[in-house]
Parts: structure tokens; C-alpha cells; sequence
């Protein structure tokens, strides 16, 4: 019994020496553990939000090209530049997409009479010409059932800094169905069933200080 045990004891001294060998020590080919660090992480500084840029390190901001169907004049293109220097959060194409939608909307708000939103969209001098059309339409028992049909196209007819203003003129060419009728809703003038061209150019703007992002129409002409 005793022999037992002592051979049994040999054994697993035995193996407890081949375990250390292949478990307790590293092979050449491993590599040293990554050693992670829980501690807080270094705080980023947010972009600072100018119109300039801050150092010469500073990616330089891509030249404005205006699009060939634009009026691709060095003074429009110039002025363009000017206001993304002044203003690091515009961007043409992006201006130019809220300008369409900005359009259909005052257009729409106008054939329905809708003051409040045209107050929001536009300046004084242009909701005043809006707002009188408006009441004279009331006082006369007209309505407009128009019909905004398609924006074929919104491109720059001109640009310009004021001062700190951004003043942006943009060309619109839409198919708009007209209808007025009177106060019993008998058509008196236009046809749903034809869309007419209309070119229209409508000048928007900004104060590039302002936090508030939304430009203003503040004249309207046709082309």
C-alpha cells in the first residue's frame, strides 16, 4: 500500500514538472500582451465654428465653381467665396436645395392666403406686397386653386456680400397650373389642365452672424 502511494506520488510530481515546462513558460513566437489602460480618455476640443480658418494647418476650403447652366460670372463666383468665408456653415448646393423648398412653400402659402407663413419666410417689404395682394383678393371673393406642377430648375442669377448680409438671387424656372375663381367657386380665369412656364428671380438673404440658419426672401422679379 505504502509502495502504491509513493509510486502514485512520483507520478504526478512527474507530471507536475511537465505541465510547468509546457504551460509556465512562453514560447519565443509569443508576443507581449497589449497592455490596456482604463484610465480617462484625452478630451477632443470640438472644431471651432468660424468663417475663416484657424491656422495655416488647416485644410484649405475647396474653390467655389458655379455649375455651367448658372451665371458663372468671376463677380458671382467671388461673392459666393466670399460668403463661405464668412459663414463656415453654408454650402451652395445645399442653399440652392432650400431655396427650391422655400419657394414652393411661400408660393403655396401665398394661393392660400397663408400670412403666418409667409411672415416667417420673407421680410417686410415682400410680406407687406404679399399681405395686400392677399386682403384684395378676400375683398374681392377670389381664390386660387393653383397648382405647383414641377421646379424644372433653380440656378445663381447673381450674388453678393452687403456688408455682413449674403444676399443670393436665384433664377427659377417652374410649371405652374393657374385657376382663380369667384366667391361661387365659378372659375373666372386659367385651367388645371394647362401648366404654364413661369421664371421668376427671387433674391434671398442673411446675416452671416446670425445663429439662426434660414435666409429670407426679400425680393421678387420675373426673368
Amino acid at each position: 500500500m505504502i509502495t502504491e502511494i509513493v509510486i502514485l506520488a512520483a507520478i504526478a510530481a512527474f507530471l507536475g514538472l511537465r505541465l510547468y515546462s509546457v504551460l509556465g513558460q512562453r514560447s519565443e513566437h509569443e508576443e507581449d500582451p497589449i497592455r490596456r489602460s482604463y484610465g480617462p480618455r484625452e478630451q477632443k476640443s470640438p472644431p471651432a465654428v468660424t468663417g475663416t480658418t484657424p491656422d495655416a494647418a488647416a485644410p484649405a476650403r475647396p474653390a467655389v465653381t458655379l455649375r455651367s447652366v448658372d451665371n458663372a460670372t468671376n463677380a458671382n463666383e467671388s461673392a459666393i467665396r466670399s460668403i463661405a468665408n464668412a459663414d463656415s456653415r453654408f454650402d451652395l448646393l445645399s442653399f440652392l436645395e432650400g431655396a427650391k423648398a422655400a419657394y414652393a412653400m411661400i408660393l403655396e402659402a401665398f394661393w392660400a392666403g397663408d400670412k403666418e407663413t409667409l411672415r416667417d419666410l420673407t421680410d417686410d417689404d415682400v410680406y407687406a406686397s404679399f399681405a395686400g395682394a392677399i386682403d384684395a383678393r378676400d375683398a374681392s371673393g377670389e381664390t386660387l386653386d393653383n397648382r405647383l406642377i414641377r421646379i424644372e430648375d433653380a440656378t445663381v442669377h447673381s450674388a453678393e456680400m452687403d456688408g455682413r448680409t449674403a444676399r443670393i438671387a436665384v433664377r427659377f424656372v417652374a410649371d405652374i397650373a393657374a385657376v382663380t375663381r369667384d366667391k361661387d367657386g365659378t372659375v373666372v380665369a386659367g385651367s388645371l389642365d394647362d401648366a404654364v412656364e413661369s421664371r421668376d428671380i427671387w433674391t434671398f438673404s442673411r446675416s452671416v452672424d446670425s445663429m439662426d440658419p434660414n435666409w429670407v426672401l426679400d425680393e421678387t422679379d420675373q426673368d
